[in-house]
């Protein structure tokens, strides 16, 4: 080990390491928060829109309790990045989508793909603080592993909410189409190989 990765285990280095990365979770969640956000407004009466909702009320609570944690940890919120996530999230609508003035029937894959990313950059978070929560008496173990498992939880969702739509979206009509994958994993109370 360096003696600068020993260097960042005590004192402010450590704390100020904390801070850059409870913050930079925060624009994730930040981010996070306004896509699903705006997902369920343009999905909402889809068929997908329930679970959207669910997902949304979740992930927004999610980011309240990461607030709260880096409150407790004297780790203050940088607006400079919770704004740059927030407008970072309303430029990356603004892509070529092979149409001019309206959505490609395609966006709810790639936005659950990212959805995706973030939710699985969030239990990273998690693990991570879950994992210093020993050293760290200001970090509640209980809540850690409730807010892992939550996240574990929304991943399923997400892979699930996708393989519909991929396979609404990609199938060609009329084939034969098997169960999505965590559907059929649920139906089966067996576990991915």
């Amino acid at each position: 080990m360096t003696t600068d990765a020993r260097s960042l285990g005590e004192g402010p280095g450590r704390q100020r390491i904390l801070g850059i990365y409870l913050n930079d979770h925060l624009a994730g969640a930040t981010a996070g928060a306004e896509l699903v956000r705006r997902m369920v407004q343009e999905h909402g009466d889809t068929p997908y829109g329930e679970e959207l909702r669910s997902l949304e009320v979740e992930i927004s609570q999610d980011r309240r309790a990461l607030l709260r944690l880096m409150t407790e940890l004297h780790a203050p919120a940088r607006r400079y990045k919770v704004y740059g996530a927030w407008v970072g999230e309303k430029l990356a609508r603004v892509k070529p989508n092979g149409r001019l003035l309206r959505r490609s029937g395609l966006t709810v894959l790639v936005e659950l793909e990212a959805l995706r990313t973030g939710i699985t950059g969030k239990a990273r978070l998690w693990h991570a603080l879950l994992s210093a929560a020993p050293a760290e008496p200001r970090l509640d173990s209980d809540l850690l592993e409730g807010l892992l498992r939550r996240a574990e939880r929304q991943i399923t969702r997400v892979d699930a909410l996708h393989d519909r739509a991929a396979s609404a979206l990609l199938s060609p009509a009329g084939s034969p189409r098997t169960a999505p994958r965590a559907a059929a994993d649920s139906t089966s109370g067996g576990n991915p190989v």
